[in-house]
């Protein structure tokens, strides 16, 4: 999926539904920053002494921030980590879920079901799709310079009340593949090995998603690759230039977004601009006034709206006072 347009340039069976393993530690990132303060200190407790498989290693009574809990979610995998963060957002796991199945549905994540925040499956299961997974990595990245920073980051160091730590970051796509910026895996034994990675290329950012899937690395890094000999990222509406023989409206129109598009070079000859403009006999400054329809093969990809700027009518005072 193209993060900055949300277009799928390759998709196989990407709406069944699996298990999803630790990539569901992206939606415990997503809400953890949404709803606490990241700086906050937390104390572990009782809720890290049932937590097992892959783990930070944090003791009860042990003080660390939620910031660098994040870390230890995303670069380690922590599933103690999450149990903390859970427990420092919401009081306890059951109500942490609650508000990332809420996330999930203002997403549109429409097959995705989360029953913890960790992603292990032996007692409850998260459910989700490839097309949702990529949904919510491309909100994230959009949304997050943190989650930015942290998926990015190949060492991380820190020292708590109790010890300090070196976390190197386990998906190995970041250090061996030169155009990923980040990403996150997942491992359990039912869902198999999963994985969401974010690479960039000219000006071009893509977010991929595998689920079970034994080569993942390898299959993503060859998507990758693949994508970016195919694709090209191009500027479809130039805000700052733009221009549009209307004789009716004399006040000046505009848009306020830029547009742009993942195209290969057969595309972008099929590619047409419709200009719809509406006459109002009375507007106001920055009323809609029209739309533009961006076309692929006669298939709208973008409608962008068309605002007219009036120009101010000076009053005899601003007049003198500018002479």
């Amino acid at each position: 999926m193209d993060v900055d347009s949300g277009r799928i340039l390759y998709q196989n069976n990407a709406k069944e539904k699996r298990l999803i393993a630790s990539i569901t530690k992206i939606m415990t990132f997503a809400v953890a920053e949404e709803n606490i303060n990241v700086s906050k200190k937390v104390i572990a407790g009782d809720e890290i002494l049932n937590m097992y498989g892959t783990s930070i290693y944090i003791e009860k009574d042990e003080e660390m921030t939620v910031r660098n809990l994040l870390y230890g979610l995303m670069l380690r995998s922590g599933n103690d980590a999450s149990m903390v963060i859970a427990k420092a957002v919401s009081k306890n796991e059951e109500n942490f879920v609650k508000l990332m199945n809420e996330k999930a549905k203002k997403l549109e994540m429409n097959s995705t079901i989360f029953k913890n925040p960790h992603g292990l499956d032996e007692k409850t299961k998260n459910y989700s799709t490839a097309y949702d997974m990529a949904i919510l990595s491309r909100y994230i990245y959009n949304k997050s310079k943190l989650y930015r920073e942290v998926i990015n980051t190949y060492k991380h160091t820190l020292k708590t009340n109790k010890k300090s730590y070196i976390w190197y970051n386990r998906n190995k796509l970041l250090k061996d593949y030169k155009y990923c910026i980040g990403g996150k895996t997942g491992y359990t034994p039912s869902a198999g090995k999963t994985l969401v990675s974010v690479a960039k290329k000219n000006n071009m950012t893509l977010t991929a998603v595998t689920l079970k899937d034994s080569d993942h690395y390898e299959n993503q890094e060859n998507l990758y690759e693949y994508i970016f000999s195919k694709y090209k990222r191009y500027k479809l509406l130039d805000k700052n230039h733009f221009r549009i023989d209307e004789e009716y409206y004399k006040d000046k129109l505009y848009i306020k977004e830029d547009f742009y598009y993942p195209l290969t070079k057969d595309e972008l000859e099929n590619i047409k601009t419709v200009v719809k403009i509406t006459k109002l006999k009375n507007y106001k400054n920055n009323d809609i006034v029209g739309e533009i329809d961006i076309k692929l093969n006669d298939k709208v990809i973008k409608k962008v709206n068309v605002y007219v700027k009036k120009e101010e009518k000076k009053s005899l005072f601003q007049k003198i006072f500018k002479n």
